[in-house]
This record gives structure tokens, C-alpha cells and sequence, in this order.
């Protein structure tokens, strides 16, 4: 059938309601990865909806919580500016489409609030906060010498690179992005690297992302350049997998979501082509879970008084190793990082898990931007961050 025919038949029926032959339905049915791409243009409505739902519109694994949970106890409710810090923070929240906040100072709760009929029992998707959860799991692998050594070149771990613009990049270099491999983030552009690289079919179940990074150039000296790329942060989840033999989100569930004391499960995405987790993005967790592992970053990545985490990748992790398109922002193990010592993990639409340890402070924020990004939005949700500070820092004075 010519395809022209096919596709007038297809809308035909479509419109109709008509039942297509089985061939034609899987034609026209979208892939997984083209229904993940598809999410950064999905209209606001789709959005508050069907973020906290991700896990079951897309093939996921689980990370299993433990028996016991890691409790936030209530604090003294936090002022804002002198005014009632509720009514303050559900203008920030309306405003901005937030879903969901929690401020914890010294393990307790000093200001939280919901919107968006999300509740503290539903997860929510953090998107590129998942990034800084898989460097913290290479940070775990490398104390537990699954993974040997941060200058170790990634043809080491993944075979499929060997011939490669990756083939001597370090895990370093994965790390803080300066791969030097060409690469285009932008999330409006639909024909960007971002917005086609789960677009392709499979191809002899190999992960989307291996397939895709496998044909780029390089554009810059490895080491040399910071460009922000998803990709490699799949790349990393599937490097970490390869030396553990676990899934993210098994590995995240043996190390941390149980001994920790998370409250509830979590889930990762999975990618449809081999099946391993997507580091780059794809984790859901309650907001609470989003606060207590930030609770795990301010508390130096230990478990019942010892350190999971390899102290090289934590001193890497919170300072800045290269230099961002942000002139007050730097750039550590796939963690920002300010001047001030605090660092976060960031996502599209605005999820946020931002730490300050000299103020004890955690801040944990998921949402529904109207845009995945904008330089309006982040201005707000730095605004936002800098209040809290100032709030904290009135408490103080004499």
C-alpha cells in the first residue's frame, strides 16, 4: 500500500473510530521513546496530570523502600520576610505551577505545602535531578570498587564506544560534561540532539542513547569544553549498571532507598530498547524521599555514621570542576554549584533538590513550569531559594 493511502486511511479511521488492521495500528502507534520526546511538548493540563503518573505510563523499575523510614519531624515554622511563610509560599507556588515544597532545616521540617491535587503519597517525576542520583550511585560503586578509578576511560566499561568520539573519554570527563562530543540541548527545537535521540527504532538492543552517541562527532578537546547533554548521563546510568550488574534502580534501592530509610518506593524509567534504567532522567519519588535525599547529601553521604560515598566523588560532586553558561553558577559531578557552598540537583519544570550546608538547610521542590525552561522561571526559583536564606539568616541576628 503506497504511503500516502496508508496515512489518508489511517486519519480516516482515526476520525471515525474505525478498528485498523493489526499492521497498520502498530505503524502508527508511537515508540516509547517517541512518547518520552514527546513530553517536553505536552500541554500544561497533560502536565499537572500526568507527572505524577510517569511510572505507570512508562515501563519502569522499582526501588523498593525498607521497613524503617528515616523520619523529618516538624520544626518551627519558618517566617518569610516577616509574613506568614504559607501564605508567601503558596503565591510562589500558584505562580509558578509548583506541586509541591518542603524546607527542612537541621533534619526538620520548617516549611512544606502541596498544590495541584499532588499529595505527600504520590511520587513525582524529577527529570534531570535523576542525573545527580546516578553520579551519587557511581559515587557509591566507586567506594565499593565496582568502578576502579575516575580517570578510567569509558571503552573500559562499555565496549560498544570502542571506535568512538567516547572511546578515551574519562569518567571524569562524563562527569562534568566536558566530553568535547558535539551536542545540542535545546528543548524547544523538536530536531534538536535532545529532542531526537529516542526518536530512532531500536537497533540490535542496544540503548537508544548508545546507538545515538555512538555516529557523533567530536567538536572540542575532551576535558576542554561544559555542554550540558542528557545523552551522557544515560551514558553514565548505563556505565554504572554495566559495573554493578544491577539496575539503577536496584542499585539505588540496596544502597540508599532502604538502609537510608526512604518512605516510600521509587521508579525509574526504563529504556525500551535493552531495558536498562535512563540516568539522565526518569526517576519518581515523593517529595518527602526528594527531601531526605537531600538529607543524605547534607549529611556527607553517610548511613548509620559510615560513608557509602567515595570521598573523591564527593569533594568532586559539590565543587565546581568547570565553568557553566551561568556566571554565578559552576558545575561539579553532574551537581551545580554556588559560590556559597551550597550545590542542588536541577530539572526541567521545575524540580529542584537544593542543599546549603553552612545554613543546615535542604529545599526539595517538584512542579509543572510552563515551559521546561526559561530564563523568567529559574530567576523565580533562585528568588525563591535566596528568601529562605534570608529568612534563616533574620533568625540569627541578635
Amino acid at each position: 500500500m503506497p504511503a500516502s493511502l496508508r496515512t489518508c486511511l489511517t486519519a480516516v479511521a482515526l476520525c471515525l473510530g474505525v478498528s485498523l488492521p493489526s499492521a497498520a495500528r502498530e505503524q502508527t502507534r508511537p515508540t516509547v521513546g517517541q512518547q518520552l520526546e514527546g513530553v517536553l511538548f505536552w500541554p500544561q493540563a497533560e502536565r499537572d496530570a500526568q507527572f505524577r503518573r510517569m511510572s505507570e505510563r512508562f515501563p519502569s523499575d522499582r526501588a523498593a523502600r525498607g521497613a524503617q523510614s528515616h523520619a523529618l519531624p516538624a520544626g518551627k515554622p519558618l517566617e518569610v520576610d516577616g509574613r506568614d511563610g504559607q501564605a508567601w509560599l503558596a503565591d510562589y507556588m500558584a505562580k509558578n505551577r509548583i506541586a509541591g515544597v518542603t524546607v527542612l532545616q537541621d533534619g526538620r521540617v520548617r516549611l512544606q505545602r502541596y498544590a495541584l491535587d499532588f499529595s505527600p503519597q504520590q511520587r513525582w517525576i524529577s527529570f534531570s535531578v535523576a542525573k545527580s542520583v546516578t553520579s551519587l550511585l557511581l559515587g557509591i560503586a566507586l567506594q565499593q570498587g565496582q568502578i576502579h578509578g575516575l580517570q578510567d576511560k569509558l571503552g573500559t566499561y562499555i565496549p560498544e564506544l570502542r571506535g568512538s568520539a567516547y572511546a578515551d573519554v574519562t569518567v571524569e570527563q562524563l562527569l562534568t560534561m566536558t566530553s568535547g562530543v558535539r551536542w545540542n540541548e535545546d528543548y524547544d527545537d523538536a530536531k534538536s540532539d535532545v529532542g531526537q535521540m529516542y526518536m530512532a527504532a531500536c537497533v540490535d538492543g542496544e540503548a537508544h542513547v548508545l546507538s545515538y552517541l555512538k555516529k557523533l562527532p567530536r567538536q572540542w578537546p575532551a576535558g576542554t569544553h561544559w555542554n550540558y547533554n542528557t545523552a551522557e548521563t544515560d551514558l553514565l546510568g548505563i556505565l554504572v549498571q554495566r559495573a554493578t550488574h544491577r539496575s539503577l534502580a536496584a542499585y539505588l534501592s540496596e544502597m540508599i532507598w532502604q538502609p537510608y530509610g526512604m518512605a516510600s518506593d521509587a521508579y525509574w524509567i526504563k529504556d525500551e530498547c535493552d531495558g536498562s534504567d535512563s540516568g539522565g532522567s526518569g526517576l519518581s519519588a515523593t517529595l518527602g524521599d526528594y527531601a531526605r535525599l537531600g538529607q543524605f547529601m547534607l549529611g556527607g553521604g553517610r548511613i548509620a555514621g559510615k560513608p557509602v560515598v567515595a570521598k573523591a566523588w564527593l569533594d568532586g560532586a559539590i565543587h565546581e570542576h568547570a565553568q557553566t553558561d551561568a556566571p554565578d553558577r559552576g558545575y561539579g559531578y553532574l551537581w551545580w554549584t554556588d559560590a556559597d557552598g551550597s550545590y542542588s540537583a536541577v530539572g526541567i519544570f521545575g524540580q529542584m533538590i537544593y542543599v546549603n550546608p553552612s545554613r543546615g538547610l535542604v529545599i526539595a521542590q517538584v512542579g509543572s513550569w510552563p515551559a521546561a525552561t526559561s530564563k523568567e522561571l529559574v530567576a523565580g526559583r533562585r528568588a525563591f531559594v535566596a528568601a529562605i536564606k534570608q529568612a534563616v539568616d533574620a533568625e540569627r541576628k541578635p
